[in-house]
C-alpha cells in the first residue's frame, strides 16, 4: 500500500502555526486535535524560520520588549529603594 495523503487547506496551516507560536499549544496536542502528523507541523515551523519575520511578529517583539523593559525598571527601583533602607 502507498502511502495515504491528504492536502491541508492553508487556512488550517495558519490556525495551526498560529497556536503553536502565538498561544503556546504544544505541537503534540496540535497534531492530534488536526489529524496531523507531528514532524509534519515541525516542517512548517522550520521553513517559517528562514524567512524574514512578518509584520505583526515585530510588533508583537518590540511591545513585549516595552513590557519588559519597564519591569526591569520598576524592580531596579525597588532594589535601591530596599537597599537605601538597609544601609
Amino acid at each position: 500500500m502507498g502511502k495515504s495523503t491528504h492536502r491541508i487547506s492553508s487556512e488550517v496551516k495558519q490556525d495551526i502555526l498560529k497556536r503553536v507560536k502565538e498561544q503556546g499549544v504544544p505541537v503534540i496536542q496540535a497534531a492530534k486535535e488536526h489529524g496531523v502528523h507531528e514532524s509534519t507541523i515541525y516542517n512548517w515551523l522550520g521553513k517559517g524560520v528562514e524567512g524574514q519575520p512578518t509584520l505583526a511578529e515585530l510588533v508583537k517583539l518590540k511591545r513585549e520588549n516595552q513590557m519588559l523593559l519597564g519591569l526591569v525598571g520598576e524592580l531596579t527601583v525597588k532594589l535601591s529603594g530596599a537597599q537605601k533602607k538597609s544601609w
